[in-house]
């Protein structure tokens, strides 16, 4: 007897391939029940990021590909700026940024510290912080995740303002 595909593995399989011929990067594919309904969730990328334009189009395409599969809505985005740092491929990218690490259980009084990635290696996570360099097992880690200064808009919309009067 043929071993049957799992509806995850199917959806994930065809994402993608359809991401890959599009040019697009193929971060994960979930379902994720909500009270609404079952929400079948494909994450993209692309150098300088994904974008709506992106999605619609992706969607298209993927959509009539997906028709075996019972969900009751298709959501197509960006896994953004601040997407969890899961691989060693996601800690690449944020290698030398300002990250947040969360973890399980507090460590000398503290269950959240920030600081620069260093790597992702040995499933350590590897912390510059102003203490210095701190090291998580990933086995204690909760959450890792870039850090997003908005900081730097509202200075950029406050110098556009100035400029303007």
């Amino acid at each position: 007897m043929a071993k049957k595909t799992r509806p995850i593995e199917y959806a994930e399989a065809i994402s993608e391939k359809t991401a890959q011929s599009m040019g697009f990067e193929h971060l994960e594919t979930v379902f994720d029940k909500e009270p609404a309904g079952v929400y079948l969730r494909i994450h993209l990328d692309k150098p300088g990021g994904i974008t709506l334009d992106d999605c619609e189009v992706f969607h298209k395409a993927v959509q009539p590909l997906l028709e075996q599969v019972d969900y009751d809505f298709l959501e197509v985005c960006s896994a953004g700026l601040d997407r969890p740092i899961k691989t060693e491929r996601d800690a690449r990218k944020a290698a030398g940024h300002e990250v947040e690490i969360k973890l399980f259980k507090p460590r000398d009084g503290s269950k959240e510290y920030n600081g620069i990635l260093s790597k992702l290696e040995n499933d350590t996570f590897y912390l510059q912080t102003a203490q210095g360099e701190l090291t998580f097992p990933r086995k204690e880690v909760a959450l890792a995740r870039r850090t997003i200064d908005l900081s730097v808009l509202d200075q950029a919309q406050t110098q556009t303002e100035e400029e303007t009067q």
